[in-house]
């Protein structure tokens, strides 16, 4: 392995171009119209347009990526996540052309793109799944049945999605039926499959997930397990590793869980088993398996001292877990990890657009930023608006949630609003400081409104000021006005932030 095209963008492009890097590979980043000056491009030892702004036509088009493969003369493809990671056609076309590719062979993702054949998996390799069932029929009566087989409350769930698109939850027998008819509308449109399922909905539960590691050998291992339940609308906020409410013996039961399905599938690289925690039962579900690296890997990697992407590559290129881990794997303190989005929680946490005037990402001991975005860059329309990723390290939960909320506090991102007083919020609970929450706790205490408002003068102000540019009304502001001091050495001109002296927007969002 010489030279590997980066099939992606954002943050985890620049993520995969460093573990490169960390091997002497050669890294090639793709990219469309309007990413041509992004921060993934200029990680990269080289870089090739391939289409236009949409995604469409230029991150999911096939051909543009094979071939920016064969002129850059790549011999493997790196997928990350999202996009095309998990698309079988696209692992096919890598194969066909001669390129390793970087991840599980197809034959290890095709039986488990389905939600119900991967639960057929899990219960082959003897793991708990909830009770669930096909929806076969939409008739009322058919419905009513299915309803009182699998019991109340239950989710309505695609078959063939992810993401938590087209999931509905239903309470009431009589609520069935508008449920099924959602979610196949939104399944339909999202996954151009509509066939769903039902399952037993957990209430209280936890998202835990497992990290696995599994070589081209037969070798599989665990790398334990991250805490995902805060999440909005099926969508992770803030993760965690350990999970702070597992037993030892918990743990161990369902990290062999995670285990056990992976090396059920022949599973090859890295990947990431998900299951669903009941704190009063005190047992653990199969939710799904996500065959691709994970946006919250980084926590393992913290807790573990292991680079997730640099094993994946030293896997690819044919090399035994035994080499690539060295010694048994172990938790050591605690790790926590938060999603930076260009959105305003107060207003329904619509996404945010726009250039980015300044940008300053914390750089303290035990703290580590996976930026995708610095100053000057722009956030496109066209994109998942998410900023960076953010990993604080403690020796317990409690250190690692102050080193987080000390890291927030020196962050700093003007042009766009964007969810940083949020995360600060929660870190501050009550519920997340006894960990006493729930995948649905968010939703039903922070609903459509959470602390972040932007405050709009201040960002017209802002916005105002830096269109002003050097040569603006407030360029000599600050400046000594007539010739430099003795020994000061030559007078500048001032730019903007100059003009601003010491003023710092507030508390209500542009932070």
């Amino acid at each position: 392995m010489r030279k590997v095209l980066i099939a992606n963008r954002g943050e985890i492009a620049t993520r995969i171009a460093r573990g490169c890097r960390v091997l002497g590979v050669a890294s090639v980043a793709v990219y469309s119209a309007a990413d041509e000056l992004a921060r993934h491009v200029r990680a990269a030892d080289e870089a090739v347009c391939v289409g236009p702004p949409e995604s469409a036509k230029s991150y999911l088009n096939i051909p543009a990526i094979l071939q920016a493969a064969k002129l850059t003369g790549a011999d493997a493809v790196h997928p990350g996540y999202g996009f095309l990671s998990e698309n079988v056609e696209f692992m096919h076309a890598v194969e066909a052309a001669g390129l390793t590719w970087i991840g599980p062979p197809a034959a290890a993702i095709a039986p488990i793109q389905s939600k119900t054949a991967a639960k057929a998996v899990a219960q082959a390799a003897g793991v708990p799944t909830a009770p669930s069932a096909i929806v076969e029929d939409d008739s009322p009566a058919a419905l009513a049945q299915l309803g009182e087989r699998i019991g109340y409350p239950l989710l309505v769930k695609p078959q063939d999605g992810g993401g938590g698109k087209g999931m509905q939850r239903v309470d009431r027998p009589e609520d069935l039926p508008a449920a099924v008819a959602a979610a196949r509308r939104i399944a339909s449109a999202a996954f151009t499959s509509d066939r769903l399922f039902v399952e037993r909905y957990v209430e209280h539960a936890r998202h835990v997930e497992v990290q696995v590691l599994a070589d081209r050998h037969g070798a599989v291992v665990h790398c334990f397990e991250r805490d995902c339940s805060l999440q909005r609308r099926h969508q992770k906020v803030i993760e965690e590793s350990p999970c702070p409410l597992l037993t030892a013996e918990e743990r161990r039961v369902i990290c062999e869980s995670g285990r056990a399905f992976a090396a059920q599938v022949g599973y090859e690289g890295a990947g990431t088993v998900e299951f669903l925690f009941d704190p009063r039962s005190r047992q653990h579900y199969f939710l799904e398996m996500n065959t691709r690296l994970q946006v919250e890997h980084p926590v393992s990697e913290v807790v573990l001292g292991l680079d997730l992407v640099v094993a994946q590559l030293r896997v690819a290129r044919g090399e035994h877990l035994a080499d690539i881990l060295g010694e048994p794997l172990s938790q050591r303190g605690h790790a926590i990890e938060v999603r930076v989005y260009a959105e305003d929680p107060a207003t329904g946490y619509l996404p945010q657009t726009g250039r980015l005037l300044r940008v300053e990402w914390p750089d303290a001991p035990f703290v580590r930023v996976d930026a995708g975005f610095q100053s000057g860059d722009t956030v496109s329309m066209h994109y998942d608006p998410m900023l960076a990723k953010m990993i604080a390290w403690g020796r317990n939960r409690q250190e690692a949630t102050d080193r987080m909320l000390a890291a927030l506090a020196e962050t700093v991102v003007h042009g766009v609003v964007t969810n940083l007083p949020m995360l600060a919020a929660l870190l501050q609970t009550e519920e997340f400081r006894t960990s006493q929450f729930h995948t649905g706790w968010m939703d039903a205490h922070w609903g459509q409104e959470a602390p972040g408002a932007g405050d709009e003068v201040a960002d017209l102000v802002l916005h105002a000021l830096a269109a002003a540019g050097p040569g603006g009304p407030l360029a000599q502001v600050g400046s000594s006005g007539g010739s430099a001091r003795p020994g000061a050495g030559p007078a500048r001109t001032a730019d903007v932030w100059d003009g601003l002296g010491g003023f710092r927007l507030g508390a209500k969002g542009v932070a």
